[in-house]
C-alpha cells in the first residue's frame, strides 16, 4: 500500500507517519506540507506545497498512492468560525477533490474528533464544522472513507506537540496513562496505536465509517498482531 499524508509534521500525523515507515506492508508514504516532515526514510518522499486550496502542480504525484491519512488539523481556540472552517473543511475537501480526480478508488481517512456534529445543531463551533465536514466527506464520493473521532491521545516514541503547553500536559499524563488505560480504555488511545488504526482502516476498512477509541484501539490490536505475524 501506497500513502498519501497531510499534517506529518503535527502530533497525529507524525506519530502516522512513524506507523507507516515501520509498517513491512506500506511501501510507500509521500507527506504533502509547507515544510518537510523532518523524517529521512528510503521510502518516503516529502512534497513541500503551500497552497492547500490548489493541488494541480503536484496532483500528478498522487496517482500512485492508494489512500489518503488526513491528519492535518488546528485548535479552534481564538479562531473565527470562517478561519477555522477554511482551515478544518475547505482544506480537507481540496485534498479530498485533488486524490479522487486521479485515483477515484483511493480511500481517504480523516481525523476528526469526539464530540463532532453532523447535524450540526451543537453550540460548539468546531463540532458544527467538523461534523458538516464529515458528511461532506462521506458523500463527496465512491470512495472508501472513514471517520476518526479520537478523545484523549497520549503521544508516544517521542511524538511531541508543536503547542508547549500541551506538552506540559502530555508529561504530567505520562506517568498516570497506564492508570488511565485500565480504568478508562475506550476513552483513551495513543499516538501509536491511532496510527496503526489508520493503516488497518486504509488497507482493509472497518465496521463503521465512524470510529471512537474504542474502535481505534481495536483496530491497533488486530493490526499490531498482523504487523507481528509478516
Amino acid at each position: 500500500m501506497n500513502v498519501l499524508l497531510f499534517g506529518a509534521t503535527g502530533m497525529i500525523g507524525s506519530g502516522a507517519l512513524i506507523e507507516c515507515l515501520e509498517h513491512p506492508d506500506v511501501r510507500k508514504v509521500i507527506t504533502v506540507g509547507r515544510r518537510p516532515s523532518g523524517s529521512t526514510h528510503a521510502k518516503l518522499d516529502d512534497v513541500v506545497h503551500d497552497d492547500f486550496l490548489d493541488y494541480s502542480s503536484v496532483v500528478q504525484r498522487f496517482e500512485d498512492y492508494d489512500a489518503c491519512l488526513f491528519c492535518l488539523g488546528v485548535s479552534a481556540a481564538g479562531m473565527s468560525e470562517e478561519q477555522y472552517r477554511l482551515i478544518t473543511r475547505d482544506f480537507t475537501l481540496a485534498a479530498a477533490d485533488a486524490l479522487w480526480s486521479v485515483r477515484p478508488d483511493a480511500s481517504f481517512c480523516y481525523i476528526s474528533a469526539a464530540g463532532a456534529d453532523p447535524e450540526q445543531k451543537s453550540r460548539m463551533m468546531w463540532a458544527r464544522v467538523r461534523g458538516g465536514l464529515e458528511q461532506e466527506l462521506l458523500e463527496r464520493g465512491d470512495a472508501p472513507t472513514w471517520i476518526f473521532r479520537p478523545g484523549y491521545i497520549q503521544p508516544a516514541k517521542g511524538v511531541t506537540s508543536r503547542t508547549t503547553l500541551y506538552n506540559l500536559a502530555y508529561a504530567v499524563a505520562g506517568p498516570l496513562f497506564p492508570l488511565l488505560d485500565r480504568v478508562a480504555a475506550d476513552h483513551v488511545t495513543t499516538t501509536e496505536r491511532l496510527g496503526l488504526a489508520l493503516i488497518r482502516a486504509a488497507r482493509d476498512g472497518a465496521h463503521s465509517t465512524h470510529l471512537d477509541n474504542k474502535d481505534i484501539n481495536a483496530l491497533a490490536e488486530a493490526e499490531d498482531i498482523r504487523k507481528g505475524l509478516t
